[in-house]
């Protein structure tokens, strides 16, 4: 086995006194500009100390942002692209090697020299395909950087280049496969590289039936990659360039190890730092190092969120979303959201409580609000349960 650096297998003591390195000067560089957006960035002398700051949360950045367009204030450098995603929020990227370190996710995954890998993520607003495209350079495989949907051309693009690994969502792999055997064409892909949603477990195993190996990666917008699987197939290693907390949502103190937390991520990119991200997913610390040999902690994978936004076909659906949803219509009193999984693909059904209406007008209503096309169910006056939840996360993860 081999690992893509020596970082990979270092000490626990050793990480810890690189992380501490890094860090100080970012905070040292936050403590010192005008207006600094972190109170007590200077008082931290080790990591110890870390968790005495406040929690950054994408509301504040958010509302930072609309203070001070585009980053907020926070002290940037090297930056030689924006993108925007849902909010709106807006990410720098640069254009040193690996600028979001997904490569160590796709060496992990086998990918490397001699490697085509068809590229679909978005290249579009969002930095998903930029983030992989240059972890892909990084590793000295090739790139078609095919972006999502147009499905039969994906197919023919793949044979004629001679495809051998995919990137993108779980789900856009099983679409493309099922393309190809209606069209009689057997792909050369044997590796893939999945992040975006969920990958079930009859997912896997399906590509896994087809000869595919599928290795499934952790990362948001804002901070690039956090985790990912190893063949080992025994949690998620945490990215070496990162401080990972798990902490009780909504206090930013951690957890024990091995109790179900918000992750929150220290960014130790000195060209666009965030301290102490609350990326609003949960997870758990797993006991112990992996089997692979990485000596970093692990993620138990995703357990949820923290604010019921939930990921549906790539896209996340936010509380707030569905309020928004119900101001529209004065006869709707209250709506709740159920995801699932049909074994293809997600599935999302809206329910609204109403006292009337015209099922059309709101499935408009929820294709343009929540930027997705669902199933709309109208109940009664009082059907829905009181228990708080607007978004039903219903599928089995496994």
């Amino acid at each position: 086995m081999t690992f893509y650096d020596d970082l990979e297998t270092r000490s626990a003591d050793a990480r810890e006194a690189a992380h501490l390195a890094a860090l100080l000067p970012i905070l040292k560089r936050i403590d010192e500009t005008a207006d600094s957006c972190l109170v007590g960035a200077g008082k931290v002398q080790s990591l110890a100390d870390l968790h005495h700051l406040p929690v950054l949360r994408k509301s504040d950045l958010s509302a930072w942002q609309k203070e001070a367009p585009p980053f907020g204030g926070i002290p940037t450098q090297n930056i030689t692209r924006v993108f925007q995603s849902p909010g709106p929020i807006y990410e720098p990227g640069g254009n040193s090697p690996d600028w979001w370190r997904f490569a160590r996710f796709l060496h992990a995954a086998g990918i490397g020299a001699g490697d085509v890998v068809q590229n679909t993520f978005s290249y579009h607003f969002t930095p998903a395909g930029a983030m992989f495209e240059s972890a892909a350079y990084a590793v000295g495989a090739k790139v078609f950087p095919a972006g999502p949907g147009q499905t039969e051309l994906q197919v023919q693009a793949a044979a004629h280049l001679g495809v051998t690994a995919y990137a993108g969502t779980p789900d856009y792999l099983g679409a493309i496969l099922a393309k190809a055997d209606e069209m009689g064409v057997t792909l050369g892909i044997a590796k893939a590289a999945v992040s975006g949603g969920p990958l079930f477990p009859q997912v896997r195993a399906g590509y896994a039936d087809r000869g595919i190996t599928c290795l499934q990666c952790y990362g948001t917008a804002d901070v690039g990659h956090i985790a990912y699987e190893t063949k080992a197939m025994d949690g998620m290693v945490v990215e070496e360039t990162l401080i990972v907390e798990i902490v009780t949502p909504g206090t930013g103190t951690p957890v024990a190890e091995g109790e179900i937390g918000e992750v929150v991520v220290t960014y130790l990119n000195p060209d666009y730092p965030l301290i102490r991200f609350a990326t609003g997913d949960l997870s758990a610390v797993l006991p112990g190092q992996s089997a692979c040999g990485r000596t970093n902690m692990r993620l138990a994978g995703w357990k949820g969120r923290a604010d019921q936004a939930t990921k549906v076909k790539g896209m996340f659906v936010r509380p707030e979303q569905v309020a928004r949803l119900v101001d529209r219509h004065p006869e709707v009193h209250r709506a709740r959201v159920e995801v699932g999984h049909d074994g293809k693909g997600d599935t999302m059904v809206v329910k609204l409580e109403t006292d009337g209406g015209q099922a059309d007008t709101y499935a408009a209503s929820v294709s343009e609000v929540l930027k997705l096309r669902g199933v709309v169910e109208m109940v009664p006056p009082g059907a829905l349960p009181r228990d708080g939840v607007v978004i039903a996360d219903l599928r089995d993860v496994g």
